[in-house]
């Protein structure tokens, strides 16, 4: 993930694959759900899929970051829950521009093997998660990365619940999950590739019910609230969570059910390898 800041540091220049917009300023630069949202001083409103070809520079300590945008399409996931277009996440294409003037893609392959990402609105807390922060603040992400899973898994931090409450701590809690951040310090400990199967009780994603895997924390957007085993077991212990975490002392092992998950605070829950 890089960290991106207000639109006062960011500025778009266009090139000839993109909308001619010569004689227009680019006046402010917001982003709604996963997409770019320009506003330009002839009155034209564009949004990602209208911005390909276009090169954003955004200021970094003395120097400047050029990311491209290549392309831009609709997540075939979400397509597939028939979401309707104007609430889709769109998939970015981005190239950064290196050293040598030569452009390479900003993201590695994730899981599906897409090199893809998207803007998400709001502030990095340093710990991995995204806090709210004030229009034109967003951060970008890979699909790869726990950020960008936890948007295409359905939990969208901008958007908001039956309920009236904010996904936002839904979305981080997942953060925590994907990472295996059990303290919620920030330090995950899982490794690439691992299988997890991630479920709520709000319908928006259900456990796949693998024999193969068994229940292994609960998690709310402060970390888990309990561990019944470690996902990787080379990276951590359950005796390690309890030194390091005082909130864990006493609820790690075959106390931690998913029963006692709920019980405790628990927003989302996982299942992996024992």
């Amino acid at each position: 993930m890089l960290k991106k800041h207000t639109a006062a540091a960011l500025s778009i220049a266009f090139t000839a694959a993109a909308t001619p917009l010569s004689a227009a300023e680019l006046e402010r630069l917001d982003v709604e759900g996963t997409q770019f949202k320009a506003r330009f001083s002839d009155g034209r409103v564009l949004f990602s899929p209208d911005l390909v070809g276009a090169t954003l520079t955004i200021a970094k300590g003395s120097g400047a970051l050029k990311i491209r945008i290549d392309a831009v399409e609709r997540d075939p996931g979400d397509s597939a829950r028939a979401v309707a277009p104007s609430e889709a996440v769109m998939l970015h294409g981005f190239s950064v521009q290196g050293p040598d003037g030569e452009w390479k893609n900003l993201c590695d392959p994730g899981p599906d093997g897409r090199r893809q990402g998207f803007p998400v609105p709001g502030r990095a807390n340093g710990d991995g998660t995204i806090g709210p922060a004030e229009p034109g603040v967003f951060e970008l992400t890979c699909t790869g990365g726990a950020q960008g899973k936890c948007v295409r898994f359905g939990y969208r931090p901008w958007e908001t619940r039956a309920d009236g409450a904010s996904m936002r701590d839904i979305y981080n809690a997942c953060i925590r999950l994907v990472r295996a951040d059990y303290s919620g310090d920030g330090k995950g400990s899982t490794r690439n590739g691992q299988p997890i199967d991630i479920y709520d009780f709000m319908g928006v994603q259900s456990p796949a019910n693998d024999p193969a895997h068994e229940f292994e924390a609960g998690f709310s957007p402060d970390g888990a609230v309990c561990v019944r085993h470690v996902r990787v077991k080379a990276n951590t212990s359950l005796e390690a969570l309890e030194a390091q975490s005082p909130r864990l002392r006493g609820r790690t092992g075959d106390q931690c059910t998913e029963p006692f998950a709920r019980a405790n605070g628990a927003v989302l829950f996982v299942r992996s390898p024992p």
